[in-house]
């Protein structure tokens, strides 16, 4: 685990320094509490403020205390000292357990959040705009959003497949997901992930279009080889996915003999770049 300062976090808080962990293995970011009640409340003594509030809600029976941990996070000092953090969704409660006037622009930020997704349940239309809207506003193409749209129902189409052959957990759709990517790239998703050095971000949004062509290409042949065999059950669907992923790889050998090199690249589409400081440790 290591830690970092989350950009996201910190422009919700205005841009006030908010200390955060990344959690590699479980792909979260933990947030100091006691930073956000600093932020969010005038109190003097927000460590204290916490403490009051933290009663208040343990008597409550509210969750976001119960799976509050404590991390090792730097403090003014330099000093390595444990403190209560909760993730992005224990972050947003807490807020909203928060009486004051400076939570009130999150808190309304939350609420109009909220409505949106509810007119979506009405309307998917909205939904699929605002995807849109949110890849154009990142600065991709028409062309590429067009192409990603196609991807996601093409994926879902795969999903479908392996549902109709007994994979019915989210743990066995990411192995034989991960099946295909070790076979093309010898890499799994996170790890490809990682060699891109990204974190909450999308593999596919940060891919070239040649690794998106052969995951894709993958992904496909695996649909298309599963429509005719009908494997039943994990074993059976991790064999297909493997010679779904065996097309692609010897189509990715066939390119790179051609071109003379590697076109699995550790580029990402928006440059992202965290920086690894010292390891933290978890205590819990």
């Amino acid at each position: 685990m290591n830690q970092d300062k989350m950009h996201l976090v910190n422009k919700i808080f205005n841009n006030e320094t908010i200390r955060t962990i990344w959690d590699k293995e479980q792909e979260k970011y933990y947030i100091s509490v006691v930073d956000i009640v600093r932020v969010l409340t005038d109190s003097k003594d927000p460590r204290h403020y916490w403490n009051v509030l933290k009663g208040r809600l343990k008597d409550e029976g509210n969750e976001t205390v119960t799976n509050c941990d404590q991390l090792k996070l730097k403090a003014q000092d330099g000093k390595y000292r444990l403190t209560d953090v909760v993730d992005i969704e224990g972050m947003f409660r807490i807020i909203e357990s928060i009486p004051s006037k400076n939570a009130e622009p999150i808190k309304q930020w939350l609420a109009k959040l909220g409505s949106e997704r509810i007119d979506e349940v009405f309307d998917p239309s909205l939904a699929a705009q605002r995807s849109i809207d949110l890849y154009r506003a990142k600065g991709y193409d028409e062309r590429w959003i067009t192409k990603r749209i196609q991807n996601i129902q093409d994926r879902k189409e795969l999903t479908d497949i392996w549902k109709e052959n007994g994979i019915t957990e989210s743990r066995e759709f990411a192995i034989l997901t991960n099946e295909i990517y070790k076979t093309w790239s010898g890499m799994t998703a996170n790890e490809y992930k990682s060699f891109k050095g990204l974190r909450k971000e999308s593999l596919r949004d940060n891919m070239s279009d040649i690794e998106v062509a052969l995951a894709d290409l993958g992904e496909l042949a695996t649909r298309e080889i599963a429509k005719k065999k009908k494997p039943q059950g994990l074993n059976e669907n991790i064999e297909v996915a493997r010679r779904g992923g065996k097309i692609a790889s010897n189509t990715r050998k066939n390119l790179e003999t051609e071109i003379g090199e590697s076109v699995v690249t550790n580029d990402n589409f928006l440059n992202y770049e965290y920086v690894d400081k010292k390891e933290i440790e978890m205590k819990k």
